[in-house]
């Protein structure tokens, strides 16, 4: 990888992002495939990707994200910051073309002779147009120019990875929110069986067949449960102040749309996801990255070439009459013209320290590029791995929850019939109860690993120009 950097930084035509990335993904050795694939290797789902969320059957979600991605105040800020280095690149790009400047001037004078009573009175009004230009003898600011096209075209991809973010963080928020629902919906469900046995332990003592340490540990068992009803409601309050914080909006103005409890988002079915060299030509940041390397390069060119004589034209037309009104038939005209060839002597190595700078600037750049590209590879590894072994985690699940269902209807059969101890019937209803929760969990965390997967393959911006 030193060496690519070396290599890269020393050659004399511009490196295109296609190209970069080619000797980027050869040097960092990204593989030809993903080595967690659920499913055969297909291309990717560019069109799909772009608005992920609706995969997921959830019109509460749909309509949460879209507002999200027009009214987020971060969004926002990106799409002003294409403006403002638009503005920018025309700044770069008005010093290719002469300046011309535009100067009047009116001079007055009145002088009296007392001894002869006479008074004079003169005026005289000039126009002067100055025109200016540095010749481009070198290329120096061209190359700036297209530094400045590379700053835009970044700024740019931020604000698409602005809404990639965004959108995955607006559905983790909603999953959220619906995984707390969910969770209370669990609790409340178990809050009956066990008002049952402490009703059938009441009347066990109340009768003298049983004692009050059955009844207290019942007690103790249904207060456990409504503990953490508390916690529970107030993360869902949390995920809805989040919710409204990402849509740029004040707390309490999307309750209408989420007081309702809704089921947690259906998992969608496996997207194609291509191979990593797709990933990495979706991924906005990574593409970000690409034109930072970009204008670090013409940067660095633009500075070597600050040794190289430059060629400056200058000249002026002037234009003199006696009155204002005669300034376009005037008695006078006047122009010249100068030409200036400069090249750098001694500057105590002001312009050697700045090729140092920008050399180390570009270099910078391509290592800030291979660390994305090495992210991008690892986050989308990590979340095809993630909703594999969360599906692995759902099964086992699913058949220990079924197992606990039934043995918590066997053990209060058998503690009605006085069978067993109450003890036995609190433990089996307390580990149905935790199973139960941790399905919900669990079932969170996939649909949370596929959001992620799905950011991790760049989705959710739409490719036209904003």
């Amino acid at each position: 990888m030193h060496l690519l950097i070396a290599a890269m930084l020393t050659m004399s035509s511009c490196t295109g992002a296609s190209t970069l990335r080619e000797k980027i993904a050869e040097a960092v050795g990204v593989p030809h495939e993903w080595q967690h694939r659920a499913s055969p290797q297909k291309p990717m789902d560019t069109l799909a990707l772009a608005t992920w969320w609706e995969r997921f059957d959830d019109p509460v979600l749909d309509q949460i994200v879209t507002g999200a991605l027009r009214s987020n105040t971060e969004v926002r800020t990106a799409l002003s910051r294409i403006t403002e280095y638009r503005a920018r690149r025309g700044v770069e790009r008005a010093a290719l073309f002469p300046e011309l400047d535009l100067a009047l001037s009116g001079r007055g004078s009145r002088s009296k002779d007392r001894g002869i009573r006479l008074t004079t009175t003169t005026e005289s009004y000039q126009t002067a147009l100055t025109p200016s230009w540095e010749v481009d003898l070198f290329g120096r600011q061209r190359l700036r120019v297209q530094a400045a096209n590379a700053d835009l075209a970044q700024v740019s991809e931020d604000f698409y990875a602005a809404q990639v973010v965004l959108a995955a963080e607006v559905a983790t928020a909603y999953v959220s929110l619906r995984s707390a629902e969910a969770q209370l919906a669990v609790v409340e469900n178990s809050l009956g069986t066990r008002r049952e046995t402490v009703q059938l332990t009441q009347w066990s003592e109340q009768a003298g067949t049983g004692n009050a340490l059955n009844t207290q540990q019942s007690i103790s068992t249904l207060e456990q449960a409504r503990a953490a009803m508390p916690t529970l409601k107030l993360n869902i309050e949390q995920a809805r102040n989040q919710l409204t914080l990402l849509s740029g909006r004040t707390p309490g103005s999307l309750d209408a749309l989420l007081v309702k409890p809704r089921r947690l988002p259906a998992v969608p079915t496996c997207l194609a996801i291509g191979i990593p060299a797709e990933t990495l030509r979706q991924r906005p940041d990574v593409r970000a990255a690409e034109h930072a390397v970009a204008a670090a390069m013409a940067r660095t060119k633009a500075a070597q070439r600050e040794r190289l004589p430059t060629l400056n034209l200058s000249g002026s037309l002037g234009i003199e009459a006696l009155k204002a009104g005669r300034l376009f038939s005037p008695q006078s005209i006047a122009g010249s013209v100068l030409g200036s060839f400069a090249a750098p002597i001694f500057n105590a190595g002001r312009i050697r320290d700045s090729i140092t700078i920008q050399k180390e600037r570009a270099r910078q750049a391509l290592i800030a590029y291979e660390a994305t590209v090495l992210t991008a590879l690892a986050e989308v590894e990590n979340a095809l791995i993630a909703v594999q072994r969360f599906n692995e985690r759902l099964d086992h699940l699913a058949q220990a929850i079924a197992a606990a269902r039934q043995s918590v209807t066997l053990s209060g059969l058998q503690f009605k019939a006085g069978e067993i101890d109450l003890l036995v019937s609190l433990d089996n209803q307390r580990t149905l109860l935790n199973l139960e929760q941790q399905e919900v969990i669990t079932r969170a965390d996939r649909a949370t690993a596929c959001i992620q997967l799905y950011k991790a393959l760049g989705g959710g911006w739409a490719p036209q120009a904003p």
